[in-house]
């Protein structure tokens, strides 16, 4: 579904965003429901706000990609060692 910029103008009001804080949104696929979703209430004081939250996902699934990175290159490393020993 498409969300119309009035939408993501409503959700960067509400949620006290810029415009980088909404492209990583964007980047993340995330929608601006979600966003003013998990704005924090007063009773959650644990939740962050929202532009926190946003780059701490962004932290997580870098860190993601980084070990799924180590992983591959470390089992081609291995695959080309056996085969070299022929």
């Amino acid at each position: 579904m498409a969300y119309s910029k009035q939408m993501w103008q409503d959700a960067k009001k509400k949620c006290r965003l810029n415009n980088e804080d909404i492209e990583l949104t964007k980047r993340l696929g995330l929608n601006p429901r979600s966003l003013v979703k998990n704005i924090p209430n007063k009773s959650e004081p644990w939740k962050a706000p929202v532009s926190v939250w946003l780059h701490e996902i962004d932290e997580k699934r870098r860190k993601k990609t980084e070990q799924k990175q180590k992983r591959r290159a470390k089992a081609a490393a291995t695959q080309n060692d056996g085969s070299d020993t022929k």
